[in-house]
This record gives C-alpha cells, structure tokens and sequence, in this order.
C-alpha cells in the first residue's frame, strides 16, 4: 500500500506545480444474507425457499482540482458461490458503477458528463436504487444551476449498443433516449418543493414492418414533490402523472402519496403513510396503459422491504394502494423500526368468470436494526411476513396460505484508505 501511495503522489507531483488538487480514495465490502421463503412473490405450493449470500465490492477515487471534479468508481457484484475456487475469470467481472467529470463554470453553473447517479427528493422516479448490489447508474450529460435556494438540473441521454456504421436495433433493456428537468426551490428551513418532468423513449419496430423501420416513442412523466420538516415533524406529498406513448399504446396512469412522521421523544418517532399507484381492471379490454410505473425509482425502498410490488414485477397490472404506520426507536449505536402495510389493488380484480374479488391484497410486517459497530462498519438486518389474500394468489399466483417470510443480515464495511490534498 505504501508504494502505491508514493506512484500516485509522485504522478500528482509532477502535474501539480500550480493548482490546488485533492484526491481520496475509499472502498465498500458489503456482503448480505438473505432467506428467502416467498420473496418478491407467494411461494409456489409444494416448493420451498432458499438463502443466499450476495456481494457488492466498491473502489471509489474522487478527485477535484480547481473547477473540475472527477469520480471513477469500480464495482464487483457476485453471489457467493458463483464461480468455482479455481475459476480463472469472475462470472461478472469488474463494471463501472460511476465515471464522471463535472466542471464549474462558476459558483452558480456547472456541467457533468459520463456514467452517474441521477437522483432527486426521495428517489421515487429517479434513484440510485442501492438496496440491489448493482445499483443504478446512467451515461448523460447533466447541466447544473444551484444558488442556495434554489436548484434547476437539466440533462439527457442517448444510447446505443456500439459504435455502429448502419441503422442497429438497440436491444439492450434499456431507454434509446431520455430527457429530464428537475426544479427545486427551498422556500424556507423548513418547507421546500420540486417540480419534475422526465421523457423516456423506447425503441421499437412495428408490426407488420416491411420498411425495416425502428420506431421510438416516448413517455412523459412530471409532477411536484414537496416536503415540510421541522424538529418534530417530518411530512412529505407528491403527485405524479404519466403520458405518451409506449410501444405506439397510449398511457394514462398517476401516482400519489403523502406521508407524515412526528418525533414523540428525541429516541422515539412515529408516522403514517398512504400511496395510489394507478392501475388497469383486468377485464379492462382497451388498449391505453393505465398502470404507473415508477420507472427508476428506488422501488425497494417502497410498498414493503419483500419487493411483491414495482421491483421488477407487477408493471402492467391493477396498480396498488399502500396504507402504512411507521415506527423508529434509536438509542445509542442501535435503530430498529417496524412498519406493516395493508396492500388492496387499485382497479377490480376480476376473473375470467366475471367473479369480482374484493381488492385487499395482503398486510406486510417490516421489521429491521441496525448498529453502528464502529466507525467503517455497520451490521443491518431484517424480518418481513406477507399475509396474503386469496386476490394475491390470484395475481401473483403462489399459496397464500404457506408462510411466506424473509430474513436478511448485512455488514457494511466502508474504510476510507487513500486521502491526499496539495
């Protein structure tokens, strides 16, 4: 490690005879624990979970320099396991999470291009999603004007599968293009607003299709988030709608919610919440899309830690109504919180009999800690039980009558190893 740090003080040496520079250089080792017995969805009848131990490995460099900032981040993800003692290649490899460059052009405006984090209020449209070990990174370019009040971020995206010479269909799961403009105003200490508009485009080819034609449409989403906190209470409210087009179908669909969270003691906090994500009667022949998608929100963080709803799943269907309490007791180095959740369907649910099922979907019970081992290490964890309903078998299929629980245990361990300033 010492002569690392003499190569890399040597090379900044050479190149820093004028301006200021600094550069640190930390690392993230995040394994985690999970059981999973009717995660994401009710277990199947007959089958029986299973557990794993996933990874996340980080190498952060961040370097600044007068006006300019840069950021590499280089991670690995693997499942214990995944590859044999002997492999002589990893199954994932090492990716880059983050290579960006931001320059200022002043104290008031600045520009960032390359793979980043694109994030905003609490993440629910647009957010790092780190809760999965991959988390979540775009290439743009992202133009900045903060003052201290107010903050306006406009940016955009276009992607392709190589550096191609014809016309090639992007295949990758992915938006071919993406805009946005995100607007936030901090009014006073207390109370703040932020307007978002965000256009995602797809691609795709018609059919019938006898030109060979690729075909993008996009779909817009916009809508204001605002937020009030003060020493005892801590509220939020948001209202987003989605327009367009998707695959040449039209879209029509909203979400809401509003929260609020009150400090009883210093150590003691509790809240109430409710969201409506729209959605789409199963017997519902038209062609319009009505369901919300929260798109690249942090959708873990969302309608219960079990992941039945929006992560990865559940796009398309009946929408979603989340009623929830929230209860956080922290002392010393310990945090734990429970939360349950009653989930009912946001459209009817109705079979193919033309039988309507009443819209209660299931109650979730979260509970989770933490600790703060010490000043690099943090330990995590958690419980989750679905209770389901006959409705949830009937859209996610499974037994709603076997035990459908989860467990998780994850250290954290973030040393920062490298710290240089001229």
């Amino acid at each position: 490690m010492k002569q690392i740090k003499a190569i890399i003080l040597l090379l900044l040496g050479s190149t820093a005879t004028i301006q200021a520079q600094e550069l640190d250089a930390n690392l993230q080792i995040r394994p985690r624990f999970e059981y999973r017995n009717g995660y994401k969805t009710l277990l199947p009848e007959g089958q029986k979970g299973t557990s794993q131990i996933s990874q996340r490995s980080r190498l952060n460099f961040n370097y600044k320099q007068e006006d300019l900032i840069v950021k590499l981040t280089l991670q690995n993800t693997r499942t214990w396991g995944d590859v044999a003692t002997t492999a002589t290649a990893d199954k994932n490899g090492v990716a880059i999470f983050e290579a960006w460059a931001q320059y200022n052009f002043t104290e008031k405006w600045s520009a960032k291009m390359g793979r980043q984090v694109l994030s905003y209020d609490n993440q629910r449209i647009l957010g790092e999603q780190d809760w999965g070990q991959q988390a979540q990174s775009h290439d743009a370019l992202t133009v900045s004007f903060h003052t201290e009040t107010q903050k306006l971020d406009f940016g955009g995206a276009y992607n392709s599968t190589a550096e191609n010479v014809l016309q090639t269909p992007y295949n990758v799961a992915n938006y071919k293009a993406l805009q946005y403009a995100w607007y936030h105003n901090q009014f006073s200490e207390s109370f703040g607003a932020s307007f978002l508009v965000l256009n995602t485009g797809y691609e795709y080819a018609p059919n019938p299709n006898p030109d060979n034609k690729l075909l993008v449409d996009y779909k817009q989403t916009f809508g204001p988030y605002l937020a009030y906190k003060t020493s005892k209470i801590d509220t939020n409210f948001w209202l987003y709608g989605q327009t367009g087009k998707s695959t040449d179908l039209q879209v029509s669909a909203w979400n809401a919610a509003a929260n609020f969270n009150y400090s009883i003691t210093e150590a003691f906090k509790a809240g109430l919440g409710y969201e409506f994500l729209s959605g789409k009667r199963t017997n519902d022949a038209s062609t319009v899309i009505k369901s919300f998608n929260p798109i690249f929100g942090t959708n873990h963080g969302f309608n219960g830690y079990m992941d039945y709803f929006y992560v990865g799943n559940h796009l398309n269907n009946v929408g979603l109504q989340d009623a929830f309490i929230k209860l956080n007791y922290n002392i010393n180095k310990w945090q734990f919180a429970l939360m349950p959740h009653i989930f009912l369907a946001a459209a009817d649910v109705v079979t193919p009999v033309n039988e309507k099922l009443d819209s209660y979907l299931g109650t979730e019970i979260d509970a989770t800690f933490a600790y703060n081992f010490k000043k690099d290490i943090t330990v995590t964890g958690g419980y989750s039980q679905m209770f389901g309903s006959k409705t949830l078998e009937f859209i996610k299929n499974g037994d709603a009558d076997h035990t459908n629980n989860w467990a998780w245990l994850m250290i954290s361990v973030n040393p920062r190893i490298f710290s240089w300033k001229k």
